[in-house]
């Protein structure tokens, strides 16, 4: 308790469309303590969205001449 639900921290994530980011991690999600995988489903959600801002961003690094390849 104490810290963001996982509706929050996925808000926060999807305000943050726009920055160049490249990367994130997902910590606290440990299987033997989550026998009904609710916080491996969040931490899946999670990372859908890191991935979907790192693409995001790298599709503009490319399309602003920043990233050659």
């Amino acid at each position: 308790m104490g810290g963001l639900t996982s509706h929050e921290a996925k808000r926060l994530l999807q305000g943050l469309r726009g920055l160049d980011i490249v990367g994130g991690d997902v910590v606290e999600v440990s299987p033997p303590f989550d026998s009904a995988g609710i916080t491996a489903l969040a931490g899946a959600q999670m990372l859908f969205e890191i991935l979907c801002l790192s693409a995001e961003a790298l599709v503009q690094r490319r399309q602003s001449g920043r990233l050659i390849g």
